[in-house]
């Protein structure tokens, strides 16, 4: 067997891009997006349709302004996602904006807004999860969600602490960002890291052995992957969000894997379980400069891409006004 077949028998595989028409071939379970992702494949002359779509179907619906933009952008995320349902089986993750990563209500309209767009394209809300960013806030946000039956996701994860508060809160999945963990570590320290060593690698198999130890539900989904060292480190893990280059790299090795992570292994591990509250986070977080920094700089860079994914749609409408 390839290493990708291998991978599938311990490990759920996500694919971790908007290009739809990528994935079959790699036959992964769910799928995950984030607004860098979409619009990258905005701007692809393949899904270019979609947001012209988009657009030719909101344009004239009595919206204005900055409410027709944001109409639309969740009416793309909505055809993404249900074109990307066409290809897995599983699950699709849809984004909510990052520039409410702060915003305890305003994350929750939002994600209830995605759902009921979703469920009025007759796409049922256990077949998508809400991706918030992991910030106090939006971990409280997705709590409230979680009890109304929308799922969430939560994303840019770089701590223990925000693994546990999302534990605590019943979250679905968390997806802790192993490549940008290695690339803060190799930048800090001026080396590289493999296999084993890897501060990414290590911070996935702290929050999987907790969440095991403990008997937690919320699944663990690696992501955020820069070579397959990485997803061979973390086989076991409850799933793994890969983009399509790493899909074919683990598709064309043969070299045999192996179980790294372990469910009924960590349960007789002598972890020390925390307690983690609002100030208790709030100084977890503080104290680790990573996961502060690389929090703030994901929130930054997936806010700058929803603005320019607004510029091309304001382009596109004064472009057909």
């Amino acid at each position: 067997m390839n290493q990708l077949d291998q991978l599938k028998q311990w490990t759920t595989v996500v694919a971790d891009t908007g290009d739809f028409q990528s994935m079959a071939e790699y036959k992964p379970q769910d799928a995950t997006t984030n607004p860098s992702l979409i619009l990258q494949a905005s701007q692809d002359e393949k899904y270019l349709y979609l947001v012209q779509q988009a657009v030719d179907e909101l344009k004239g619906g009595g919206a204005t302004g900055g409410q027709l933009v944001e109409s639309i952008i969740d009416r793309v995320l909505i055809l993404f996602g249900n074109e990307i349902l066409k290809v897995v089986p599983g699950r699709v993750s849809t984004e909510t904006d990052a520039r409410l990563s702060f915003d305890t209500q305003g994350t929750i309209a939002k994600a209830r807004t995605l759902i009921d767009l979703y469920e009025k394209t007759g796409t049922d809300r256990a077949r998508v999860l809400i991706k918030i960013a992991s910030t106090w806030e939006g971990i409280k946000a997705a709590e409230v969600l979680q009890k109304e039956g929308i799922n969430c996701n939560l994303t840019l994860m770089f701590s223990l602490a925000q693994a546990i508060a999302c534990a605590e809160s019943d979250i679905k999945l968390v997806s802790p960002f192993v490549g940008r963990i290695y690339d803060w570590f190799k930048k800090s320290e001026g080396r590289d890291y493999v296999g084993a060593e890897d501060p990414g690698v290590q911070s996935v198999t702290e929050i999987y052995n907790y969440y095991k130890k403990f008997g937690y539900q919320t699944e663990v989904m690696g992501a955020s992957f820069r070579n397959i060292g990485q997803i061979t480190e973390l086989a076991g893990s409850d799933l793994l969000t890969i983009s399509p280059k790493l899909l074919e790299e683990l598709q064309n090795k043969e070299q045999p894997i192996t179980q790294k992570l372990d469910a009924a292994a960590a349960k007789g591990m002598g972890i020390t379980k925390i307690i983690c509250d609002e100030k208790s986070f709030r100084w977890m977080m503080n104290e680790d400069a990573m996961a502060t920094e690389k929090t703030a700089e994901g929130i930054r860079k997936f806010s700058a891409d929803i603005v320019k994914l607004e510029g091309m749609i304001k382009d596109m409408l004064n472009a057909s006004a």
